[in-house]
């Protein structure tokens, strides 16, 4: 109970200054990853010995995060620049995670093909949190704010199926119990697929048609969204589809079909998701830093920076050729595609999975995701403001 008060009190106390703190730049990852670490230095909260401790706060953060942000894609607005989203998720995205998956199979041979891959997946989609700085800043153009949320909010579903991929390769290569082969895993995906776009488009249309004849309570509608969250996760699980799947496919079903107040109806979600995400940022605090201060060496933090660099601004450069965006626009994307929650949860499956079997693996990631916490936590602000002021000098620079 000791520690539930404190952790609550790190919550309350973020809300009440929450706004001063972010002005000094220091975001809610980077405040909740430092008090997990220094409760856990403390010894007031200890990391779980069991990855079971921490199972449902991994499933259901991850599970609202996929559907939140399919579901958040303002469709209407990405006509204009199809083609551009279509370069980063088609084509950046893949050769992000290709890159990856080679860097780590030279740095650490010992992963061997299926964790490799692992680390590249985990670790390509990006987390516009952690630049919330750079997405809510009026002085960046409207639409390069468009191009990095949007991308954030699509290619951690676009991620998931190579990750649970490459879990499902390690656990039997590994001879886990009871775990799928690859292709078990591939038709896993299928049916979540699936079972996610009918759960979705079904729960759309029912709350659009009942807010129209006025059947549903305003107040409640929020409620619904997150409960449908779970039933598309749960009722992939009970027909045997990969629950994550289905709460990414539902939420693109759901975003298509909930017409104009469905955006509206996301705000509960999103707040629900905002604190579970504040909870999993500590327990990471509490848990990876103790273990990185004898695990960390030259080689990871190597991977981790060349992660956050080369591996990502190469493939977007890649990706832009050709589109009409200039090179500081082209810089500015590249460099803020940070690593944040959904990379977290994905390690923390692997833990959950694999066990000390993933401990390199895992590793690699949480070294990643702490630079980057850091790195673009800090860097946000001053650079947004920077190249958003320049912007502004060019008459024809991105709109």
């Amino acid at each position: 109970m000791t520690a539930v008060m404190i952790i609550m009190a790190v919550v309350f106390l973020w809300g009440v200054v929450s706004a001063r703190l972010e002005r000094a730049d220091l975001t809610a990852p980077i405040v909740f990853t430092a008090a997990g670490g220094l409760l856990a230095a403390t010894g007031l909260i200890t990391g779980p010995s069991a990855p079971e401790v921490l199972r449902p706060l991994v499933e259901f953060t991850l599970v609202w995060v996929l559907f939140s942000d399919a579901a958040g894609v303002p469709y209407r607005e990405l006509r204009s620049d199809a083609g551009l989203y279509l370069r980063l998720l088609g084509i950046g995205l893949p050769l992000t995670v290709l890159a990856g998956w080679g860097l780590a199979l030279w740095l650490f041979p010992g992963l061997g093909i299926w964790l490799a891959l692992l680390v590249g997946a985990a670790l390509a989609p990006t987390d516009a949190a952690l630049g919330l700085a750079v997405v809510t800043n009026r002085v960046v153009p409207p639409r390069i704010r468009r191009l990095i949320t949007v991308e954030s909010g699509l290619n951690d579903g676009i991620a998931t199926p190579v990750v649970m991929f490459a879990l499902a390769g390690a656990a039997s290569a590994e001879g886990a119990e009871g775990a799928p082969g690859p292709g078990e895993a591939l038709a896993e995906l299928g049916v979540g697929a699936v079972t996610g776009v009918v759960i979705g488009l079904a729960g759309g249309f029912l709350l659009n048609r009942a807010r129209r004849r006025r059947w549903a309570a305003e107040e409640f509608t929020g409620v619904a969204v997150l409960a449908l969250a779970l039933v598309a996760y749960t009722g992939s699980v009970a027909l045997h589809g990969n629950g994550f799947i289905a709460a990414f496919c539902a939420g693109l079903a759901f975003g298509a079909t909930s017409g104009e107040r469905g955006a509206a109806e996301l705000a509960f979600l999103k707040q629900t998701e905002d604190l579970v995400s504040l909870l999993v940022w500590l327990a990471f605090g509490a848990i990876a830093i103790p273990v990185l201060a004898g695990r960390a060496d030259l080689l990871i933090l190597l991977y981790g920076l060349l992660s956050l660099t080369l591996l990502r601004m190469l493939p977007v450069a890649l990706s832009t050729l050709g589109s009409g965006l200039d090179r500081a626009s082209v810089l500015f994307i590249g460099w803020f595609g940070p690593r944040g929650l959904a990379s977290l949860v994905f390690a923390l499956l692997a833990l959950e999975t694999l066990g000390s079997q993933a401990d390199e693996a895992i590793a690699v990631i949480t070294v990643t995701v702490l630079l980057s916490v850091l790195a673009h936590g800090f860097s946000a602000g001053p650079l947004a403001t920077r190249y958003g002021t320049r912007s502004s000098r060019q008459p024809f620079g991105p709109v």
